[in-house]
């Protein structure tokens, strides 16, 4: 049966001139039919370069706004209007510009993992894998960096001549993944490198070999000499870094790291999307406008 609604869903892809993006953390059989891969902006790039009328986002909710941001002349579809992002919904527009006014004249820096209205009351954006190139490119001594605490702790090590000011926001999958966990999945698998990803407790990342976005862990396993790792992030990458690496082992650091709203989207899920074409994810053209300002000064960071 899945074969031949895989077969469905790509007839109905073309017939709709649409592309199917599914991030590192969908399950395997979405990540399977998938156009494109990968962390949510580079899909966002991505579905913005190509020709494609449709996006059908396999993600979560702020994902599909950040294409509907870069892509307004396109209809962004989000197989599951319930797939939320518990992080992005820590912090609010109002919440930000009640913090803003306690720190007149610090810069805001948002990481992509919120709301396109908290993007639209941001100074620029940053992602897991660009966040420390973002900071140090400001001039400021002084940063308000939302809503990731740990992601923002975690780029502060590297920039101590800035002060952070930090929203206490977290992912609730990383969060889960204790230091004690890690260490006993160490002591299981000695020699095995430890990599995680930038949004873990700090005392995880500080054991780390590696630290790392999504699409750096799959860099960093394809290159390395080692033949056996521990994964710090969501199960789903497991998909794609053993596709790209048949010869090498990979261990999740623990069961804990399951984002139930990353596995909602089902095959199932997909095809009755691209049937209904529905549900729509929208941004308000006012919201969108300044937001897609905070991700262009990000893309304009210079990258090695």
């Amino acid at each position: 049966m899945s074969d031949v609604m895989k077969q469905q869903i790509k007839d109905l892809l073309k017939e709709r001139n649409a592309v199917l993006l599914a991030h590192n953390y969908m399950r395997d059989e979405v990540q399977e039919i998938a156009d494109i891969t990968g962390d949510s902006l580079a899909l966002s790039i991505e579905a913005a370069r190509t020709d494609a009328d449709v996006i059908v986002f396999c993600g979560v909710h702020f994902m599909a706004e950040s294409a509907a941001i870069l892509s307004p002349q396109k209809k962004v579809l989000l197989p599951r209007a319930d797939a939320g992002c518990p992080m992005a919904d820590m912090v609010t527009a109002e919440e930000l510009e009640a913090l803003r006014a306690k720190h007149p004249g610090v810069p805001v820096v948002t990481y992509v993992n919120s709301t396109a209205e908290v993007k639209a009351h941001s100074d620029i954006c940053c992602t897991s894998a660009n966040a420390l190139k973002v900071a140090q490119s400001l001039p400021d001594n002084e940063l308000i960096f939302v809503p990731d605490r740990n992601l923002g702790r975690w780029v502060a090590r590297f920039v101590p001549e800035k002060k952070f000011i930090f929203w206490e926001g977290f992912c609730p999958t990383h969060e889960r993944m204790t230091l004690a966990a890690v260490q006993q999945k160490k002591a299981e698998h000695p020699g095995a490198l430890f990599i995680c990803h930038p949004e873990s407790a700090p005392e995880v990342s500080a054991i780390a070999d590696h630290v790392c976005s999504t699409s750096g862990m799959y860099e960093y396993c394809r290159t390395s000499p080692a033949s056996k790792f521990i994964i710090g992030t969501e199960a789903g990458i497991l998909y794609q870094l053993r596709l790209e690496n048949p010869g090498k082992e990979f261990i999740l650091a623990s069961p804990a790291l399951f984002c139930p709203n990353m596995k909602l989207t089902s095959l199932e899920d997909v095809l009755l999307s691209l049937q209904t074409m529905s549900p729509v994810v929208t941004v308000p053209e006012e919201i969108r406008a300044k937001a897609k300002r905070a991700l262009d000064r990000m893309l304009a960071v210079p990258r090695d």
